[in-house]
């Protein structure tokens, strides 16, 4: 279930981070960060695909309201949604990618699948 992780942080800057997360991922088509926000990105990422799939304008407020960045909503319903119109979930990919140096956090990537 989306939103159970605190990563320990307050609700706001929590959201903030996971939104940037998220519209870095729909730009970008991959990026790479801890598991376990990894985790959390992949529920959201997914929903805004799945509006994205809806295509319709409430869709796209709601799409609007939580991506950061207009053009990526744009790509988000004009290219990203129908290449997975015939698809039912599943959208993104956690590849586990070995411990951070620093502070031997696990690693992963998340991409979006082909």
């Amino acid at each position: 279930m989306a939103g159970t992780r605190k990563l320990g942080r307050p609700t706001d800057h929590r959201m903030s981070m996971l939104r940037g997360q998220v519209t870095a991922l729909l730009e970008y088509g991959k990026i790479e960060t801890t598991v376990t926000r990894a985790k959390e990105v992949r529920a959201l990422a997914e929903n805004m695909i799945t509006l994205g799939k809806r295509n319709d304008l409430h869709a796209r407020r709601q799409a609007l309201a939580f991506i950061t960045k207009e053009d990526v909503v744009k790509k988000v319903f004009d290219e990203i949604a129908p290449k997975y119109a015939e698809r039912q979930g599943g959208y993104t990919q956690i590849i586990k990618t070995g411990v951070r140096r620093g502070d031997c956090a696990p690693m992963a990537v998340i991409r979006l699948v082909d």
